[in-house]
């Protein structure tokens, strides 16, 4: 190991801690802190979608990050939130069918999260077998620009209901459910889970009717986004026998989307709850159908289909949240050290001893120059300042400082030195140098 000086591991020193403080900054701005508050759209009380971002909040709220629900009409406002960079929503609940990644740029999806069943309730003392049958009614089936009312104008009109042979009313979740129990809409159109507290309602309450979906097969082959359910006789309620009998549903799915900058720390805590609040079985699905790693309408991100295949990541399974991007940091520096600091201390010790054998080579030129003057015009005019510079480059020599490692070198510079000095001895002929050259 080459000797080096104080002052150059000084330098070094100050050196790694100016390459440190600039990968600390890099890494500042590539793996960013993750924010302390999201918001997620959701939709109006009583649906799913507000059921489940409750849930969310809660999980969220455990590692200490605030989700707030942006109550909106559903899934058409969620994507035109999520598409304005000003909203500040980075999550939404979305339904199935209403939009595709070719209209929604900049959306990634986290998968799909389970069945919305879509459930009519009516209140007509005679059971109503088929869609045309609504004709005339008042339906509530959301708001303009939900993604119920997209859903049910849609489906509605292949069985010929419009707006402009019913009338169609702006109510969803609790509201249209306590409008139908006080008589002020004839029937209800409600896409949501089993679990959301309008579906609940109008299934426990008395004098309303469940819609049975006789030719769900042939809306399943029309729409390839929807799927045949069945609800099974008493599964609701055992002793009260809800539903009374079996009812046949169509159903669609619901996904969770994501801007494409949101922070990947929140992506994997944003799985981990997905994961944990859909896993469980349901009326509908077995255990573990849900998260799937699948959307029909949008990208899954590279993330999220890592996170199907592989599980969580060892950070996320073991270290808080908070210092899940310190250890990514961590790593990182570790990293950056290893591939900077190896070729480093390679080419280090070379380039040190290139520079010493520089700072040698350079008065071995000047001894040289002088020699060469003294072979060229080795007259008793120029004898005086030839030997004055010789008397500059030895003075210059002596004050050098090297390792011990360059000594030999050192003595054999002052050694030629002493060989140049001998061409001035007083016993050079005709008093002048001679040409009694060292090579």
């Amino acid at each position: 190991m080459l000797g080096l000086s104080r002052r150059t591991l000084l330098g070094g020193f100050f050196a790694c801690l100016c390459a440190f403080g600039v990968i600390s900054l890099a890494l500042l701005y590539l793996i960013p802190t993750p924010p302390s508050k999201v918001i997620i759209g959701t939709a109006f009380k009583g649906a799913s979608f507000d059921y489940f971002g409750q849930r969310y909040r809660e999980k969220f709220a455990d590692v200490n990050v605030e989700l707030e629900l942006r109550t909106t009409e559903g899934a058409l406002e969620n994507l035109q939130l999520l598409q304005d960079k000003t909203s500040g929503v980075q999550i939404a609940f979305v339904t199935g069918g209403v939009s595709d990644a070719a209209h929604s740029q900049g959306l990634l999806s986290l998968g799909t999260i389970d069945y919305l069943p879509i459930w009519i309730f009516y209140t007509s003392k005679q059971p109503i077998e088929r869609l045309v049958e609504l004709r005339s009614k008042r339906i509530a089936v959301g708001p303009v620009g939900s993604g119920t009312r997209y859903t049910a104008e849609k489906i509605l009109a292949k069985g010929g209901v419009s707006s402009e042979t019913a009338t169609l009313v702006p109510l969803a979740g609790n509201n249209a459910a306590h409008a139908l129990i006080d008589g002020k809409v004839d029937a209800v159109w409600i896409l949501g889970a089993t679990d959301a507290s309008a579906v609940q309602l109008l299934l426990r309450a008395p004098n309303v009717r469940l819609l049975s979906f006789p030719t769900a097969e042939a809306f399943t082959r029309i729409f390839p986004n929807l799927v045949r359910l069945v609800l099974p006789q008493g599964v609701v309620d055992v002793e009260a026998n809800i539903p009374p009998s079996d009812v046949i549903l169509i159903a669609t799915t619901s996904s969770i989307l994501v801007r494409s900058d949101l922070h990947p720390t929140i992506v994997s805590l944003l799985l981990q709850t997905m994961l944990e609040v859909h896993k469980g079985p349901g009326i509908f699905q077995k255990a573990g159908e849900f998260p799937q790693p699948t959307d029909p309408d949008y990208t899954v991100a590279a993330s999220a289909v890592d996170f199907y295949k592989n599980g969580p990541s060892y950070f996320q399974k073991y270290l808080p949240l908070w210092m899940t991007v310190h250890a990514q940091r961590a790593i990182a520096v570790f990293v950056a050290a290893i591939a900077i600091g190896v070729p480093v201390f390679h080419y280090l010790p070379l380039l040190y001893q290139w520079y010493m054998r520089q700072r040698l080579l350079y008065w071995y030129s000047q001894l040289k120059a002088l020699e060469t003057s003294i072979d060229v015009n080795g007259s008793e005019s120029n004898l005086s300042a030839q030997q004055a510079e010789l008397e500059r480059i030895e003075n210059a020599v002596s004050h050098l400082r090297f390792p011990l490692s360059f000594t030999d070198q050192l003595y054999d510079l002052r050694g030629h030195i002493h060989i140049v000095r001998r061409r001035f001895a007083p016993e050079a002929n005709d008093g002048g140098p001679k040409n009694s050259r060292v090579a």
